[in-house]
């Protein structure tokens, strides 16, 4: 069965590198009008690929830890794409840096809360006023919420963690609508600047040769995952966390 997301609206948050602009144009291929915002890396490049591609879209600068600024931001993208939005990939977050628990500050934990957790409630909120009844959420999450993460990201595992737990309780609230609320928790995924910036060469190849498919992954990967959650093929899977690692951790 082809994908088929004509007539139907996006909003990918941490839409213009890596994993959101792979999603962004895998979900823009398969016909739907996409809206991004961005932080740090311009989206306006890949608005445009987007437009090329016969689809609607728009990008936004974005802090996704600010609530209002959120608030703000969806109700403009909801407007742009016609009143509504029927998908949202929560993209955007990060590992900030590698910190050991004895060592790390208050401020250190906050942002990465904030960066990972509290931007996946803030905007899903701010969606959800916007989206109507069938609609998916689809939250990118990390294997680190699964198995606590590598040296110096314990805050990072708990913030995905707890992006697992919010993802499952928000799929009971919202379910009577029709809507599923999924996150896809990504392993090692190269092509983007997390391991690169935070994740030595050295380690990088110990993690491929510990995966039993003996590669690492890359955004493609992940954006399969979220076009199966974002159409009519995952109606019934709702609470759920897809783990997306090569078999490097079986839940």
């Amino acid at each position: 069965m082809q994908i088929d997301l004509s007539n139907q609206t996006a909003l990918v948050t941490g839409g213009a590198i890596g994993i959101g602009r792979e999603v962004a144009l895998a979900l823009a291929r398969a016909g739907a009008d996409v809206a991004l915002t961005y932080r740090s890396h311009d989206g306006d490049a890949v608005a445009r690929e987007i437009v090329d591609l016969g689809r609607r879209s728009v990008a936004y600068e974005m802090d996704a830890t600010d609530s209002a600024e959120v608030d703000r931001v969806v109700d403009a993208a909801a407007a742009a794409l016609g009143g509504k939005i029927d998908i949202l990939v929560n993209n955007a977050g990060g590992l900030v840096g590698r910190v050991p628990v004895a060592e790390m500050s208050d401020q250190h934990w906050r942002q990465v809360v904030d960066v990972n957790l509290s931007s996946t409630f803030y905007c899903s909120r701010a969606v959800l006023r916007h989206m109507p009844d069938g609609g998916r959420i689809v939250n990118i999450s990390s294997l680190a919420g699964r198995n606590g993460g590598g040296p110096g990201a314990a805050a990072y595992g708990a913030a995905k963690a707890g992006v697992h737990g919010l993802t499952r309780g928000l799929a009971k609230e919202v379910g009577p609508r029709g809507i599923t609320v999924n996150a896809v928790a990504p392993g090692l995924i190269l092509d983007t600047p997390f391991h690169p910036t935070f994740t030595p060469e050295e380690q990088q190849q110990q993690t491929i040769a510990a995966t039993p498919l003996r590669r690492a992954g890359y955004p493609a990967d992940v954006a399969g995952a979220v076009l199966y959650l974002a159409s009519e093929l995952g109606s019934f899977c709702t609470g759920a966390v897809i783990d997306l690692n090569g078999g490097t951790y079986f839940s």
